[in-house]
Formats: C-alpha cells, structure tokens, sequence
C-alpha cells in the first residue's frame, strides 16, 4: 500500500467528497469487511459516482466526421465492463449476440438485454470478440438505463418488477447475483457454432468450450487455442463463474483461486474489485471544484486500464502464442491483445508511469512470444501473429519501457527480436503470409521507400505504401535508441541513417507525404486534406496527407526544417486546424497538437489541445469522437488532461501543454510524489518540454 505521505489532499471537500473516499480507502492497510451493505464499501461513493457507459453510444461530440467510416467509427466501440486493472476477462451486459468484427457486445441505444457476457473483445477497436460467453436468463428484457447502475467494480439492472441482476468481479472470476431463484444458461457465442457445453453435477458446475478463430491474417482459421468457462450454481440465486485459455479444469481452478474456494462474498468480490481500481486511480491524483471534470477524468484513466489483457491462469499457464494446444508456465502474468498501432503512442507509456512493474511483465509478454514464434508480432491479437496494421510498433513499446527504466524483462531477448524484425524477412511464404516480419521490408530496404508498385497483397490493410515508410522510419529510430543502449553501435548507425527515409517520401513541391514510384517520380497528389480511402490516395493508412507529414515525431526539427522552417510549419499547423482536417477520432493525429511547441507557440498548443478536450470527449455515452482504441483515445485524454503528452515515445521527454486541473498529484510507484499546479498569481512561463525523470525524482511545477 502507499504511504500516508504521498497522499494528495482533497482540495474542497464539499464538492471532492468522492476524491477524499480514494484517499480514505487507499489509507487503510487491509480493506474492511463491510459486511451485506452493497454499496458501503470504503471508496464505493467515488467509484459509483463514475460511469462506465461512454463510448457506447454513437458520437456527439462537435470534432468534424470528415475521415469517420460512419459504421465502424461512429462508436466509442466501447464496454461498460466489471473488471479489474488488465484482467483476463470483461464481464459486461450483453445486447449484441454475436462474435462478429465491429461488433462489440454491448450498444446503448439497443433495446433489449440478453445477459452478462464473459467478454474478450478488444475494447475500443474494430476487431471481434473470441473465446466469450454469454449467461442468460429465460428471456430477454428491455434495457431500461433508468434503471441501470454501470461502474467499474458493479453493475446492476431491474429486469421487470421483481428480478434485478447485480454483478461484480475480479480478473478471471464473476458473481452475478439474482433478487430471486432464476436459472442461468450458459452460451459459448460461438459464430461457427462449435462451442460445447457440459455439466458436472457433482461439483454443481456447468463447464463450456469456445474455440478461437483468428482474423485479419488468419482469415477465419483456428487460433489453436480455447476460451473456457467455469459456472458453480450451487449457491443460487448467487452464481460464481471463472474463466481460462487453458483448459476448463483451469478455469475451474481460477474460480476457486479468486473465491476462495467459493467462500468470497459478493459483497468481498466487490470490494477487493473497487480496491483494485481505487489503487489504480491513486497513481494520478487529481483536484479540482468542478466535479464532473474529476469523474470525467478518472473515467479515461479507466478506460485506459482495460488492455492489454492477462492471458494466464492464476497458476502461471497460459496458452503458447501463435501454437495449437500448447501450454506454457511463467512465475509473472502473461498479456496478449496488444492494439500495438494505437496503443504505443499513449496507452503504454502512461502505463510506464503510472504502473512499471505491470509494464515490465507486459514487455516481457512480447518477447515470450517471439521466443515462441520466432518474430516478434506486429500486432498481437488473439494469442496469434496479425498484420492488422501497419508499422513494428512493438519495437516503440519495448524501447520506450527500457529508457524509462523498467528492467524486469528481458532487454537483450528483447533486442534480437527487434533486429530481426528489422533486418531480416521470413524465408519462408507462408510464414511471411501468416503475419510474420514487416511487410514490404524488401522493398522498404532496397529503395528507402516502398514504391506504389508494392501493393503489400500480404497484409489486411494492403498499400498505404508512404504510410508505412514513415512508420519503419520511426521503428528504425526506436530499435536504434535500444541499439545504443545496449551497445550495439554499429546498428545504431546503421538504423540511425534509416530513421531519416521519412524524407523520401516528403513530396519536395507540395511539402507533403505523397506517394512514389519506384523510378522516384512522384503521385502528386495534390488535395492534402482530401477524405481517407479515396482512389487518389490508396498509398495512406486512415488518413490524408496534411496527417501523415507531420508523422515524424522523432525529428520534428528537421521536419521543420524540410518543410521551410518554423513559420512554415506554424502556418501548415494554422491550416490543418482553421480548415477543419484535423481529425482526433483516429491515431495519426493525436501528437499534432503539440507540434506547435517545436515552433516556439506553446500558446497555440495549450489553446488547441483545450480545445480538443472540450469538444472531443464528454461524460455521456456519446461521449468519445471515435474509437477508443484499446484506450488509447483516452489515455490521450489523461496525458493531456495532467498537462502534459509523449510526442515521441521511445524518448524520456514529455512536451508540455496546461494542466486542467487546480492540482495533480502524481504518485509513480517507483518514484516520489510530482506536483503540477495552476499558480494563483503570474509566474515566469514553464519549459516546453518535461522529462520523465524529473517526474520520477519528485518536486512540483507550477503553470
């Protein structure tokens, strides 16, 4: 537990009442027992003063819709799931059957509820849901939000006028509680409908299989691997079930580990659930008289906390990535779904911050699955290799924990595996068709570009070919910093000359990211801001020109310079916003914001990303301008919100903004309490730029 000291004081008590209930319960050594009064645990007035229902709905935030695929991309895509910080499992109400892509189980303005869902889904993405299944009752009921509580740590719903339905949860284990006898059924939702369920009336247990089908690379092919469900029904109306991606006795075994043997209480499930949190929450401690703000905050920080996932047992076993039926043990959790292209930019380096050692293990994750499988993974999901995306980003998320000083994983393992990536293609096609290594590598390497006549057939997003080179570029740059790190100085120059290919595709007469050929001549296309996924500009990747050039966020200097210099970069910035094309719904924009610190108007970045909070996120379930994407919308939310946002990650400096609110607390775990604070008189203007050390070694800094 934390020390008193690092507590942070709530600021008016009146109106930080729930603020002060974080503070309250985090002092004490060991949470008390409560007893049966559902909703008196210590803490439970904050956490049930937050919603977890935003991101729901469709949008209604004012940001343009110019780049939105209105299907896929008018949701927050979002769960308001029960679940602890990166458990394995989201248990969440269901009102959607399926497994489908796009699809996530749960929609706001759906009329009926089926049942709670032991749910996988990639919250925030666009992916599907796998391994998941569904209990429900005899019937559907409609879905009354009247009388519909949604927090982290418990849900709760009146079905009719005499059943209500109350869930909490941990990591791998659920209860649900009924207000009368009525019986569960268990669904695996399984879309090919091979999913088996079976029953073991001695240990009154209902078991259930779901099998994994991969998509993207795997085009619906199995993944080799298993959901599992474990459903004790012998204390009814009161039900327990756990889960696993080993095997059914497994998730037998983590009913048991997280009940304690069936002994835990709803009420203690509760409570340890809302503990968990309230910890989570206690790293960034935040002040402010306006209420709504606070709780609009802590519901980011939530979000953000939902993936990765844990893919172990509590035992340790989890199942080998990218094998069929193979299980291995690790002393530390084990995590898959990475959403590597959104989540690297924000999502992990606030967890770098806010929770070391979990990024530790994390990063450890990744190189147990290149040990595995020979590569590391561009963008794992569904314990399998994909190339969903674009990019190496788990280069970015494994060089940004090291220089920011996690070392609870293995650095050097690490290495090789970036190099390789880096360096080498599979020789073989099929592992290459299977996810395998870069796409387009040869390509990249013989021309310093991918040419547009490398149409990347091997890969779920095809083209997007200048895309792609500026990403490797910034890949480059990341596996060189580690390069150096360790020691490997000739790799360091090598990819030190390779993180500048950015330039060749830097159309010189328009000043912005344009397509080429191989004889070097180039697209010329000239409509920067046109919409994403038009015939013109298939070489880009969820975005438009006036985005991409300003991806280089490993050299803004010498972008700047290419571009003319600092006015010239001031006025494409002064354009992107004035004219409508800056699109926060989606990643490739979300460190633009803070480009104008590099031109000498940190004015302009504090005026524009205020601007961004307040009309790109709200506390409804509207509330998010586009997919949440793992929680990397709204980890970009919480950086921004301390007043401060990784621009380049791979680096230990921050690039400041404002903070929005009257005092910050952050308590790193491996640091001492930082300070940020509004001044109540004039003082000198702060640096543009913070380090992450100077977060860790404690202080203030007051805005």
């Amino acid at each position: 537990m934390f020390p008193e000291k690092t507590m942070c004081r709530p600021l008016i008590i009146a109106i930080l009442y729930c603020f002060f209930a974080i503070t309250s319960a985090l002092a004490q050594p060991e949470p008390p027992n409560r007893g049966e009064s559902e909703g008196g645990l210590e803490g439970s007035d904050f956490l049930l003063s937050l919603s977890t229902l935003v991101g729901t709905a469709p949008a209604n935030t004012t940001g343009t819709n110019r780049y939105n695929e209105a299907q896929s991309e008018a949701h927050g895509q979002t769960l308001p799931a029960v679940c602890v910080p990166h458990g394995q499992t989201l248990f969440t109400p269901q009102t959607r059957r399926t497994e489908q892509k796009c699809v996530a189980p749960y929609y706001y303005n759906d009329s009926l509820f089926h049942g709670i869902r032991a749910s996988h889904w990639i919250v925030g993405g666009c992916t599907q849901d796998y391994g998941s299944f569904t209990l429900t009752l005899p019937t559907d009921y409609p879905l009354d939000h009247s009388r519909e509580e949604a927090h982290p740590h418990y849900y709760s719903l009146a079905l009719g006028d005499t059943l209500t339905l109350a869930l909490t949860a941990l990591s791998h284990a659920a209860s649900v509680r009924l207000s009368r006898n009525v019986p569960l059924t268990v669904v695996p939702n399984s879309d090919e409908g091979l999913g088996r369920v079976w029953t073991d009336s001695l240990r009154q247990i209902v078991f259930a299989e779901n099998p994994v089908h991969r998509i993207y690379q795997g085009w619906g092919e199995p993944a080799g691997f298993s959901g599992y469900i474990a459903l004790y029904y012998g204390q009814a109306p009161t039900y327990f079930v756990a889960t696993s991606f080993t095997s059914a006795e497994a998730a037998y075994d983590n009913l048991l580990a997280e009940t304690d043997s069936l002994r835990l209480s709803f009420e203690q499930m509760q409570q340890a659930c809302a503990q968990q949190w309230l910890q989570r929450f206690h790293t960034l401690c935040v002040e402010d008289p306006d209420t709504a703000r606070v709780l609009q905050f802590y519901g980011a920080l939530y979000r953000a906390s939902l993936l990765p996932r844990q893919m172990s047992d509590c035992d340790g076993s989890y199942p080998r990535f990218a094998s069929h039926g193979q299980t291995d043990h690790a002393d530390t959790p084990t995590y898959g779904d990475f959403s590597m292209w959104d989540i690297y930019r924000a999502q992990l380096p606030l967890l770098n911050l806010i929770d070391p050692l979990r990024s530790g293990h994390m990063m450890q994750s990744l190189v147990r699955m290149y040990e595995a499988g020979g590569w590391l993974p561009i963008f794992p999901c569904w314990n399998s290799y994909t190339a969903a995306m674009i990019g190496d980003h788990a280069a970015v998320a494994l060089t940004d924990a090291y220089l920011k000083g996690i070392r609870n994983f293995d650095a050097h393992t690490a290495y090789q595996a970036m190099r390789k990536n880096a360096f080498q293609s599979p020789r073989r096609y099929r592992d290459y068709k299977n996810g395998m290594g870069r796409r387009a590598l040869r390509s990249y390497l013989q021309y310093g570009y991918i040419p547009l006549e490398d149409s990347v057939p091997e890969a779920f997003h095809q083209q997007e070919q200048t895309s792609r080179t500026l990403e490797y570029a910034f890949d480059d740059y990341c596996v060189a910093q580690l390069a150096q790190a360790l020691g490997h100085q000739r790799d360091y120059e090598r990819l030190m000359k390779r993180a500048d290919n950015w330039r060749n595709v830097i159309n010189p007469r328009t000043h912005y990211a344009d397509g080429r050929y191989a004889d070097g001549t180039w697209a010329d296309t000239t409509q920067s801001g046109e919409a994403r996924g038009t015939a013109r500009m298939p070489f880009l990747t969820e975005g438009a020109p006036v985005h991409y050039t300003l991806y280089v966020p490993h050299n803004v200097p010498a972008l700047m310079e290419t571009l003319g210099g600092k006015a010239a970069l001031e006025a494409q910035l002064d354009s992107l916003f004035e004219r409508g094309y800056y699109w926060h719904g989606n990643e490739p924009c979300h460190h633009i914001a803070y480009l104008y610190n590099a031109c000498g108007r940190p004015d302009k970045t504090r005026q524009v990303v205020e601007h961004i909070i307040e009309t790109e996120y709200n506390d409804t379930p509207g509330g998010l301008s586009g997919n949440d994407d793992a929680g990397q919308m709204s980890a970009w939310y919480v950086f921004s919100s301390l007043g401060f946002y990784p621009l380049c990650p791979a680096s230990t400096n921050y690039e400041l903004a404002h903070p929005a609110f009257k005092r910050i607390t952050i308590n790193p775990p491996a640091g001492q309490p930082f300070i940020i604070q509004q001044a109540t008189a004039p003082t000198d203007p702060p640096p543009t730029n913070l380090s992450h050390a100077d977060i860790l070694h404690g202080g203030s800094l007051t805005f």
